[in-house]
């Protein structure tokens, strides 16, 4: 891209909390004039850091890609369906069907839930399951296709036993290496950028080819 280009963001209900980086309070979106890709962020709180969504936001508009913001009204936590075993008396995350229709109507989302994997995995799952949409998944420890095809999450590389599949959405890239809280190196950003590119630029061509289908 050379030069500089113009986008236009509906910017968010209220002001940024504290740590947050600036990022709105909870239940709020940010809409980019074109709905291609919705960055998921958790709920902004003491422990919940949400500090690289606000760059990775900012570094995607820089490389031209039209961004949303949606900060999950319950994104703090993990879903009813966890494992009892491993919950603890703390909130519990969700998603409202006001969010699942604002995440809906977007070609991509890029889900940045959290750095503990079980819980990174439930919550991807937990939004799949409600909405059709490929997501890139981004966190600060390692994980592959594998692990969210363990829990029944449809994944581009691999996708679990029919019988087993539990998501409408499928995760279509992983990001690692980000790390909640702090600074998002230029590289990371990079890599993200890339990645959103190549998977757009697949669903533009699918779009074109059913279009032409359709004539």
């Amino acid at each position: 891209m050379i030069g500089r280009t113009t986008q236009v963001v509906d910017c968010r209900e209220s002001m940024g909390l504290a740590k947050g980086g600036g990022l709105a309070q909870r239940g709020t979106l940010s809409e980019a004039l074109r709905p291609d890709v919705i960055a998921v962020a958790m709920s902004p709180g003491r422990r919940h850091i949400t500090k690289p969504v606000c760059e990775m936001t900012y570094g995607l508009r820089r490389e031209g890609i039209q961004t949303s913001v949606l900060v999950l009204d319950s994104g703090t936590g993990v879903p009813e369906s966890f494992s009892q075993a491993s919950r603890g008396y703390g909130p519990t995350f969700g998603i409202s069907g006001k969010e699942i229709e604002q995440i809906g109507r977007h070609k991509l989302a890029v889900f940045h839930l959290g750095n503990i994997r079980s819980h990174v995995i439930s919550k991807a799952k937990e939004i799949l399951s409600n909405v059709d949409i490929p997501a890139v998944v981004v966190a600060q420890c390692p994980m592959d296709f594998e692990d969210f095809a363990r829990e029944g999450i449809k994944t581009r590389m691999v996708m679990p036993p029919p019988q087993k599949v539990e998501t409408k959405g499928t995760v279509v890239d992983v990001v690692t290496g980000v790390t909640r809280g702090a600074t998002c190196t230029r590289v990371k950003l990079n890599n993200l950028a890339k990645v959103l590119n190549k998977n757009l630029a697949e669903i533009k061509a699918e779009e074109a080819e059913r279009a032409a289908e359709k004539k």
